[in-house]
């Protein structure tokens, strides 16, 4: 006689006192019930496109599944949630959640396309205040389309890229003149802000957080279940810099964000203690503690990054960009940028930059 514990074979042992494996697979099962959980908040705001929701909502859940099935113990669940508000002025409270039990707080919040007249400034303090107060907390946040909008008015786009909707870039950049807006871009990745310029582009956001959050072999395993693309570019020669941002050390947040907002251009390390509020030593301790690596390290890959899309969507020569990302020498970025991609930077652009279209002269 043999029994059935879940799924799990196992045969009585000869003295009567367990099952064979019963132990081993018990505590497999408690592990695998107690994997960390991730939450990410979709923001339901008046007008907020019912589609993108509803579509991020399935995406997450397809990911959490195959997740699942790895039997891994490393492996978060995601908590799927919306966060709802009625008017525009009123703070948003969470409503559907699909693990109403959980004590997790927000690791991701996206804010979706809008069919209607996005919300004034004034409106929508409410809706900013929670925003900004998530991503303070060590959130990352996500934009589509004309999302943009909702996320400016918090102030964390003042003196970045963003792209929104090609038809509204020239409004977006006049209400909001501290941005440098790109509608040239479909997505703009900054690490711990996300935009995207599409009204369909929800697909892309959820999968890069996927990739993110769960690691590339879901989100590939995901977007072909979808029958979707996703289109990583530099999944080929490494991912995208995503920092460690939901580690709870708040000192060091402030820095991270310090360093994505302005690209870690022309920084020392007494600058950044100093933004910590901490002396130099115990700064460089609890930094690499909660982002596991060294502040010069954690510079270089968002240096990297940025070089990555000067190289992906300008001519700029290699010298220029390494002078733009803050490399005074460009053998250093040069060696940086290998070290990081695997790929010269000559080698990057010819494999992922954007080639010019050739038009037919009449």
């Amino acid at each position: 006689m043999f029994g059935c514990l879940r799924g799990v074979q196992y045969w009585p042992t000869p003295h009567g006192r367990g099952l064979a494996g019963t132990t081993i697979a018990v505590e497999k099962m408690t592990k695998l019930a107690n994997r960390p959980v991730l939450e990410i908040g979709l923001l339901v705001y008046p007008g907020a496109q019912t589609a993108a929701v509803h579509g991020l909502t399935d995406l997450f859940a397809l990911a959490n599944r195959i997740a699942g099935e790895q039997q891994s113990e490393q492996l978060p669940q995601l908590r799927i949630s919306h966060w709802s508000a009625e008017r525009p002025d009123a703070a948003p409270q969470r409503g559907f959640d699909s693990l109403p039990n959980s004590t997790s707080r927000l690791g991701a919040i996206v804010i979706p396309p809008s069919l209607a007249d996005m919300p004034s400034a004034e409106e929508a303090q409410q809706l900013a205040a929670w925003i900004k107060r998530s991503h303070e907390q060590g959130a990352i946040v996500g934009s589509i389309c004309l999302g943009a909008f909702l996320l400016a008015i918090t102030g964390l786009l003042d003196g970045r890229k963003a792209t929104t909707h090609w038809t509204h870039g020239e409004e977006l950049a006049s209400q909001f003149p501290k941005l440098k807006v790109d509608v040239d871009k479909p997505i703009i990745d900054d690490g711990d802000i996300i935009t995207t310029g599409g009204l369909m582009a929800w697909a892309e956001i959820g999968l890069r957080l996927v990739d993110r959050l769960l690691g590339p072999s879901i989100a590939t395993r995901t977007a072909r279940y979808l029958m979707i693309e996703h289109s990583d570019s530099a999944r080929e020669c490494g991912s995208n810099f995503a920092p460690i941002l939901a580690h709870g050390d708040p000192a060091v947040l402030k820095v991270q964000h310090w360093l994505q907002g302005n690209g870690a251009v022309d920084v020392s390390l007494a600058a950044m203690a100093d933004c910590a509020g901490l002396e130099a030593r115990t700064f460089l301790r609890r930094f690499r503690a909660a982002t596991g690596l060294k502040p010069t390290e954690y510079c270089q890959h968002v240096k990297v990054g940025k070089a990555r899309e000067l190289l992906e969507f300008t001519n700029g020569t290699v010298d220029h960009i390494a002078w733009t990302v803050g490399y005074q020498d460009p053998g250093a970025f040069r060696s940086a940028f290998k070290k990081i991609t695997n790929l010269s930077p000559s080698e990057y652009r010819n494999k992922f930059g954007v080639k010019p279209k050739a038009f037919a002269v009449s």
